[in-house]
């Protein structure tokens, strides 16, 4: 298996387009193929972060391709170096190839965004946020009705982590989610004008969790890690049925 076979396998899943759709639209991404090594693909690790515990884990697995989600590369590259890049150079020298796949598959049906707001008990939204060719990102969707106290044990539950911060007191009924550093100001509108007494999303600014307090709505935030890695893992779960080598999810504890 070559590595372009991976990436036709993942595009047919979270078309690389969608990433191109939203830089049309002003965002930044570097989605695609990050180093290719040019060897037969002896077996993939899917790790949301390039990380050297990620090569190590390929290395001892016997895996030469490494599929991540956030960017093994973000920005341009002007010189490669051990300490600047530790972990890319270590996939360098041990001859793994790297792929990565960012906002294409944040955004794409059975994505991240989607399998967040099945976590958070969701089923179909109510509105999308920014809504592409296929699929889209940020949803607003019913759940069924619970205290905030027992919303918080589920997800705790669901996704695997006691890393959580809440603030609020209303009961939970409708839901807005943002994968990721979704936690905007165009987000929290978006969560207001649609009905939303509960935010869910990672990386919160100070000033944008005051006012969607003040505004009368409940505030979870999961790690980053945690809020992604629930549907990356899923995303994993569909390459498997589609290459003819191990694939292998990595998860990272410490992040969780």
């Amino acid at each position: 298996m070559k590595l372009k076979d991976i990436f036709n396998a993942a595009n047919e899943l979270a078309p690389f387009a969608l990433s191109e759709e939203y830089i049309e639209k002003g965002h930044y991404d570097n989605s695609g193929v990050m180093l290719d090594c040019g060897r037969e693909i002896s077996g993939v690790l899917f790790s949301l972060d390039l990380s050297l515990a990620a090569v190590e884990e390929a290395q001892k697995r016997g895996c030469n391709a490494i599929f991540t989600h956030h960017p093994a590369i973000w920005e341009g590259v002007k010189h490669l170096d051990e300490a600047h890049a530790p972990a890319l150079f270590a996939c360098v020298k041990a001859g793994i190839s790297v792929l990565s796949a960012h906002l294409n598959l944040d955004a794409a049906e059975n994505g991240i965004d989607e399998w967040l707001m099945r976590g958070l008990g969701g089923s179909e939204p109510l509105a999308v946020m920014d809504r592409l060719s296929r699929g889209g990102y940020g949803r607003v969707y019913e759940v069924s009705p619970v205290s905030l106290q027992d919303f918080e044990a589920h997800v705790r539950k669901e996704f695997q982590t006691e890393r959580l911060v809440v603030y609020g007191q209303n009961p939970v009924k409708r839901v807005a989610s943002f994968c990721g550093g979704g936690f905007e100001g165009q987000s929290l509108a978006f969560a207001l004008e649609n009905g939303a007494d509960t935010l869910v999303s990672s990386d919160g600014k100070h000033h944008l969790i005051a006012e969607a307090v003040e505004k009368g709505l409940n505030v979870v935030l999961l790690t980053h890690y945690a809020a992604e890695s629930y549907g990356f893992g899923r995303f994993c779960e569909s390459m498997k049925s589609k290459l003819s080598v191990p694939c292998i999810f990595f998860s990272d504890g410490s992040l969780q």
